[in-house]
């Protein structure tokens, strides 16, 4: 039983909730049975460490046999300890650490993708997970990361997934040019949802072709030099009064548009 809140074991956990630690170690954080559920049912192959207390554990008998059958141990912690080393203010005592698995950019290009997901700039970790947890909803490919994009294995992002990091490849550190000039090289229409764009229910008909979608900064949107990349830009319509669209909302009525439109061809 791990009951000391200041050993050298728990403060390099609770360092993974900086991006430094993240970067130095290729390790990131994941905190609740969700995250965890995920995992060891998807990517037990990543975990490093698995911490509960010994309530949370018998609580979720589920995650005891994934654990098992997984062959991944867990270490008893109180729960001082699962406090200090969790982002969140109220844990649920279950924190678990895994190495990063990103994927490089030319593997997501490499096997006839019909649906991906470029994100040039998103800062909210909220919007970023919100997007990666859609892009999965709607059987994307893959979802890449360009620019300033914020890092995926931060804490807030992870949790805004609820397990769907686990699900697809995420490219990170990606350059917009080359990820839009690979997308058209395996045969992808490119597509910038921004409030500039054209009429987008005009051009529905076109979204049943393989696609790539480009989503932008939150605040600023795309600037014009990206937007010069891309061959079609697209504005959702706003039917009622409201001001804008919170972009992963605007991003999730994307992608299921273009969902719809292939599985309707397919």
């Amino acid at each position: 039983m791990l009951e000391n809140p200041r050993s050298p074991r728990v403060r390099a956990v609770a360092k993974l909730t900086k991006r430094t630690a993240r970067q130095e170690t290729g390790l990131y954080l994941l905190e609740g049975p969700q995250a965890a559920r995920e995992a060891l049912s998807y990517r037990p192959d990543t975990l490093i460490e698995l911490y509960a207390t010994p309530m949370a554990w018998e609580r979720h008998h589920d995650l005891r046999e994934i654990a098992a059958e997984s062959g991944v141990e867990v270490a008893f912690a109180s729960e001082p300890v699962i406090d200090a080393m969790a982002d969140t203010v109220t844990p649920q005592g279950i924190i678990a650490v895994a190495r990063q698995t990103p994927t490089s950019v030319r593997d997501v290009f490499s096997d006839s993708p019909q649906l991906i997901v470029i994100c040039e700039e998103v800062r909210d970790p909220g919007n970023l997970g919100t997007i990666i947890r859609a892009a999965d909803a709607v059987g994307a490919d893959a979802v890449v990361l360009t620019g300033r994009t914020v890092d995926p294995f931060n804490p807030k992002v992870v949790r805004a997934t609820t397990g769907s990091l686990f699900h697809l490849p995420v490219a990170v550190g990606a350059d917009l040019a080359e990820t839009i000039e690979r997308a058209r090289g395996a045969g992808l229409r490119v597509v910038a949802a921004d409030v500039g764009g054209v009429d987008f229910l005009a051009h529905r008909d076109t979204l049943a072709e393989p696609t790539a979608w480009v989503f932008g900064n939150e605040a600023r949107g795309l600037d014009p030099d990206a937007l010069a990349l891309v061959d079609l830009s697209l504005k959702l319509p706003i039917f009622g009064l409201a001001e804008s669209l919170n972009l992963a909302t605007a991003a999730s009525v994307c992608l299921y548009e273009s969902a719809f439109a292939q599985r309707a061809r397919a």
